[in-house]
């Protein structure tokens, strides 16, 4: 399968020496983050790519240099601006966490009474405890603006508000009354026997991939038996069962039907080898078919709309819609 990327977009940045950014990373433990960094130079050859010298990174272990790398232009973007106003976080914001020198793109699950917040990352499946000054509400860069706008979110806070009161070395370590938002995530889902589930692995070359199965039965703390539904066993006589952890689990996404067909930038799950991949609606085709762009190995493919769904996470006992990713400028450069 070809790996070429095509244009599909006239917008292209531009970043000068001296411009301040943050930079993202594509290396397996850093997707995700945004690191400080400074443009050195664009580079003559390929004007898509830059020159930047990192904040806080270094050369080495002997921290007396910084680190330079030359990185594509889809992985710059300038420093978010603070907001005018304080934002109150709360239960279920995307936000992104200083941590290890970098921001890291979570999600809040819990308010702790010391005001401190739970920020759960999907990358990484881990949760770590960060204070209030250690977070800030997750945008995305597209085509030269953020997404949403500081100003629109600072309105919608404001309406929604007086609608209540009316009724390398060094990357870092690994208008009604709304309900009341709970201090701790939802309860985890209860697995029994026979539950109809999909689970995932963490080995080389299926990260990230969803398999169809069945729960057989319990085998030890937060472990459970499964069954397979799509994979069968060396000499293919049955379907093979597994091991496999609770935090590897979830139930199978709810139905959604889809009206009018995918967009481009849509987030969605392909049905390819056997079980879901997660990728970006990279191209409209004829016939109801779609190119899948799947950033995790650089490759399009193309479904058609029968094999796809919308992309959702599930994310302490519910399933969460993700927002527009900034993918789609992997889409468009070169």
């Amino acid at each position: 399968m070809s790996k070429s990327k095509t244009s599909s977009s006239s917008w292209l940045p531009q970043f000068n020496p001296g411009d301040r950014v943050e930079i993202s990373s594509d290396e397996p433990g850093f997707r995700g983050s945004w690191f400080a960094g400074t443009v050195i130079r664009r580079e003559a050859k390929n004007p898509n790519r830059y020159v930047v010298e990192y904040d806080k990174l270094y050369e080495d272990e002997s921290g007396e240099k910084l680190l330079q790398e030359t990185v594509d232009w889809v992985e710059l973007r300038p420093p978010p601006p603070a907001e005018k106003k304080k934002v109150q976080l709360k239960f279920g914001d995307e936000v992104e966490a200083f941590h290890s020198d970098g921001w890291w793109e979570g999600a809040i699950t819990a308010e702790h009474a010391d005001g401190k917040f739970a920020v759960f990352f999907r990358s990484s499946k881990e949760q770590i405890v960060f204070e209030e000054k250690e977070l800030r509400l997750r945008r995305e860069w597209v085509e030269g603006k953020w997404e949403p706008p500081f100003e629109q979110r600072q309105r919608e806070k404001e309406a929604k508000s007086q609608g209540t009161n009316s009724t390398k070395v060094g990357k870092g370590e690994k208008l009604s009354e709304p309900e009341a938002k709970p201090n701790l995530p939802e309860e985890v889902v209860k697995f029994t026997q026979g539950m109809q589930v999909e689970v995932t692995t963490d080995d080389e070359g299926f990260k990230g991939a969803w398999f169809a199965a069945t729960i057989i039965e319990p085998s030890g703390e937060d472990q459970f038996l499964i069954e397979y539904k799509t994979l069968t066993n060396d000499d293919d006589t049955e379907f093979l069962r597994e091991e496999i952890r609770t935090c590897h689990i979830r139930p199978c996404p709810p139905e959604t039907i889809i009206v009018d067909g995918f967009k481009v930038m849509d987030e969605v799950d392909a049905y390819y080898n056997e079980c879901w991949w997660v990728g970006v609606i990279a191209k409209v085709l004829i016939n109801c078919k779609y190119m899948v762009y799947f950033k995790d190995t650089d490759e399009k493919i193309t479904f058609k709309q029968a094999d796809l769904r919308p992309h959702q996470d599930w994310l302490y006992g519910k399933w969460v819609v993700p927002s527009k990713v900034r993918i789609f400028v992997l889409l468009t450069y070169y």
